[in-house]
């Protein structure tokens, strides 16, 4: 495996002398079969075996002993090498050019992967209030998405009791309430903050239930008053997302992966996470169909494939996916070649609509799917129909886009009026 980057039989004789050389070997078949760049191993081969020798003459003999001298590492490294850095970043950079390799070779070679496994942090007042997670799950028949939510809005709740020194649960009150919520809605948005209050009354409400505090304090935390139909929804013209295709380049493999992506919000009205966690047998090319499993309200959609949404996939697959056993659909351009994820395509979707000088509030993959169902109500389909294509769990979801009658209104905003 060295031989094919390292050309004299001298540099390979040298890597192999090293006492971690099968590690260094390992990692290097790793990389390769990401998809790294060469010059990726020329760069982090030499601070491996520069890691080695100094793992080594710590003392270190195993790989766990040396696990431990690499932050030792990383400082020695900066100091050595980071004398003609002047700015923050290009430091934090060298820190992470010698670091990151190291922590791969390890986590490779101990536990037999990469990407390191993430430990959840524990529910918050999992301890004082249990049972909390089973009602959400159990009696409440929430998703785990929905109780991630939970998750976040009260570690917010334990953070700020933990700011204001209140220990115990017994100490809630409702001017307490009342300033935690006061403190919370300046970060938060309308629609956050209301989520917020409810899920803290859904939490106060089963305290009370279980006796942990002596009164039902959830009558305390007032609701923000939000108006359904007070915004406007976000989607662009038809013309616009002619425009927005146009700036693709379909000549890179970045371009047809992100080519089909937007094919699949603008015509599907999909969301970034079901893009996400597309996979190949979720494409019947004999029946020409798509299916879509796993939607945020529990079903799963099946549509027709569209014939430029197949052709887009087709050219993808052919010319930009990896070769990997891995069944997802979309992958990373640059390695690592792992599934991509909700996050990079609603960052692909912005970064599109940036290029092609398209001003919208909060760009990314919603835009697409307020604009594929702002077609349909233009095109005068029953809000039914329309929910049911876009995965709407209720009809009033899709009654904020019958508001906004665009074209008209650009009528009257351009004419005299008298007509009216």
């Amino acid at each position: 495996m060295l031989e094919h980057y390292f050309v004299r039989p001298s540099t390979i004789d040298r890597i192999r002398a090293s006492w971690m050389a099968p590690q260094i070997e390992q990692y290097v078949g790793w990389m390769e079969a990401q998809g790294y760049h060469p010059r990726n191993f020329f760069r982090r081969v030499p601070i491996l075996c520069h890691f080695a020798d100094f793992a080594q003459q710590r003392g270190c003999v195993d790989l766990v002993s040396a696990s431990s001298c690499v932050e030792t590492f990383v400082s020695f490294w900066v100091s050595r090498h980071g004398t003609s850095k002047s700015t923050t970043a290009s430091l934090q950079k060298l820190e992470g050019d010698a670091g990151n390799p190291v922590r791969q070779m390890l986590r490779l070679a101990i536990d037999g992967r990469v990407t390191k496994t993430r430990h959840p942090h524990p529910f918050p007042f999992i301890d004082s209030v249990p049972g909390f997670v089973e009602h959400l799950r159990g009696e409440r028949g929430l998703q785990e998405s929905t109780i991630y939510l939970y998750h976040h809005d009260l570690n917010r709740f334990a953070k700020y009791l933990n700011r204001i020194k209140a220990t115990a649960l017994s100490e809630l009150s409702p001017p307490l309430l009342a300033s935690f919520v006061v403190d919370q809605a300046p970060q938060m948005s309308p629609s956050g903050c209301r989520d917020l209050c409810g899920r803290l009354r859904v939490f106060l409400r089963f305290c009370h239930r279980e006796r942990i505090t002596t009164q039902d304090l959830s009558r305390a935390v007032e609701m923000p008053q939000i108006y359904r139909l007070a915004n406007v929804p976000r989607s662009i013209t038809w013309d616009e997302v002619r425009r927005l295709l146009d700036v693709v380049d379909r000549r890179t493999t970045r371009g047809r992966r992100d080519y089909a992506i937007l094919l699949l919000l603008v015509t599907y009205g999909l969301r970034a996470h079901e893009v996400a966690r597309l996979t190949l047998d979720d494409v019947d090319w004999k029946h020409e169909r798509l299916q879509v499993p796993e939607r945020k309200a529990g079903h799963a959609t099946a549509y027709p494939l569209a014939s430029v949404v197949g052709e887009a996939l087709i050219e993808y697959i052919k010319r930009g996916r990896p070769e990997t056993a891995d069944r997802h659909l979309f992958f990373r351009v640059l390695a690592p070649r792992v599934p991509i994820r909700a996050a990079a395509v609603s960052s692909s979707v912005a970064h599109y609509l940036h290029g092609a000088g398209i001003q919208v509030r909060r760009p990314g993959a919603h835009t697409l799917r307020h604009t594929c169902v702002q077609r349909l109500i233009d095109a005068e389909f029953p809000l039914k129909t329309i929910g049911d294509y876009v995965g709407h769990r209720s009809s009033q979801s899709t009654q904020i886009y019958t508001k906004v009658a665009i074209a008209s209104l650009r009528e009257v905003a351009m004419g005299d009026g008298e007509a009216l």
